[in-house]
């Protein structure tokens, strides 16, 4: 039986692959910032299958949080990231803060960083992070979020050498109908209507699509330093 730690795994595309995974028996850690989101997590998981399911509250962008979760000789197969903090994060350059910009970059590119850091020599199969199809269709209000994200490839890239043979990748999604859509402050219905109306896929991505992504990058171990595009085909439109 396989262990994964899904950190982000309390709601949206991280609960999806815990919910896959509960119902194919496997275990589960879920690791996020509200103890509240998690609990109420797990008792849905321990609802949906026959996995076991813990759960950790942790702060990725803190390093002793991040030192925390691996400390000890537990092993995980596998450790995937899918915590990421919107709040303010949209509009152009000479309007988000300073303290907003460094929020996205601690939790999206440090978080992840300390997570090579730590996890190295307790994951044994393979590190997944989450970056966003923004990294490359930047629009001039999401520049910040663009750039932590694309920063995630090169920092797969890296650590996949680094940590072999561990195999660390990336899952790039477009617009998924998650609640991180609720921090942003838009018409969410009416940018995911006119999304699907101009994506080949003619459809906004659901969680389960992304779920389904992690679990390919997973479970083929000869697939590292890859970036999994799952964007309806939003990336040639």
């Amino acid at each position: 039986m396989t262990e994964t730690m899904i950190i982000g795994g309390g709601s949206g595309m991280g609960w999806a692959l815990a919910q896959a995974l509960v119902a194919r028996g496997e275990e589960v850690t879920l690791v996020g910032r509200s103890t509240e989101r998690l609990n109420s997590a797990r008792k849905r998981l321990d609802e949906a299958g026959d996995g076991a399911v813990r759960v950790e509250r942790a702060d990725i962008a803190s390093e002793r949080d991040v030192a925390e979760l691996f400390d000890g000789t537990k092993q995980f197969d596998h450790v995937v990231v899918t915590a990421a903090d919107a709040t303010g994060v949209y509009g152009t350059t000479t309007e988000v803060p300073l303290d907003t910009a460094r929020t996205i970059v601690n939790t999206k590119l440090l978080g992840a960083w300390l997570l090579g850091k730590y996890a190295a020599g307790k994951v044994t199969g393979s590190l997944t992070f989450t970056s966003g199809i923004n990294a490359y269709r930047p629009n001039g209000v999401n520049t910040i979020m663009a750039a932590a994200n694309g920063a995630l490839a090169s920092l797969a890239y890296g650590l996949a050498i680094e940590m072999a043979p561990v195999r660390v990748n990336v899952v790039s999604p477009v617009f998924v109908d998650t609640p991180i859509w609720d921090q942003i402050g838009m018409d969410k219905q009416a940018a995911f209507d006119d999304l699907a109306r101009r994506l080949p896929a003619r459809r906004i991505g659901a969680p389960a699509d992304i779920a389904q992504a992690f679990l390919a990058v997973m479970g083929n171990r000869f697939i590292t330093g890859t970036v999994l595009h799952v964007d309806g085909g939003h990336r040639f439109t």
